[in-house]
């Protein structure tokens, strides 16, 4: 049987986005954001990280620095005994530099392509995974892929959205997720 997921963006989600952070002294945590892996897991949910790394494609670091940073990263939160169990990012964008300059690639979010690649990979139901981002296109990208639910985390509380649910804080994201995978 599939294994139900729960998706994370990373800027915005699992740490503070501050444009184009690429090292761990850079890297500021949202606070919650171990509790709710350390739910996901419990609930017996792979969490998968789902990323758009423009910086890349802008030349402001390199996919070996973003793999270092994301190497840093998973490590601490295996360490919480909070598990990744795979991170998937898109080095590509419009305003990219040399081979990173692509238009409209199908990993890059709203398209559902990391998404999708996942759930191939790691024999993922999307009907029954949830995904956490703090953009509209991250819940486009879910809507598109097919994901069950949605939480747009974000403190703005009039912002328009498709998402399933809009929660400020990790605690309540947490609270949500176990109310949804247990209905």
């Amino acid at each position: 049987m599939a294994r139900r997921a729960l998706f994370l963006d990373r800027d915005g989600v699992i740490n503070r986005d501050h444009g184009y952070v690429s090292k761990p002294e850079e890297f500021e945590w949202i606070p919650g954001i171990i509790g709710l892996v350390q739910t996901a897991a419990s609930l017996d949910m792979i969490v998968v990280v789902v990323t758009n790394q423009a910086g890349i494609a802008r030349g402001r670091y390199t996919e070996d620095d973003f793999q270092a940073m994301t190497d840093w990263m998973v490590a601490q939160f295996a360490a919480a005994g909070a598990p990744i169990a795979a991170v998937y990012y898109c080095p590509y964008h419009a305003d990219g530099i040399g081979k990173y300059k692509v238009a409209d690639h199908p990993d890059r979010k709203p398209n559902p392509g990391m998404i999708l690649r996942a759930a191939a990979d790691l024999d993922i139901d999307l009907s029954r995974s949830v995904l956490v981002g703090d953009k509209e296109w991250d819940i486009e990208a879910a809507r598109r892929a097919g994901v069950g639910a949605s939480c747009l985390f974000s403190p703005i509380a009039a912002r328009a959205t498709h998402a399933t649910v809009q929660l400020a804080d990790h605690a309540s994201v947490a609270k949500w997720l176990i109310a949804s995978q247990r209905a």
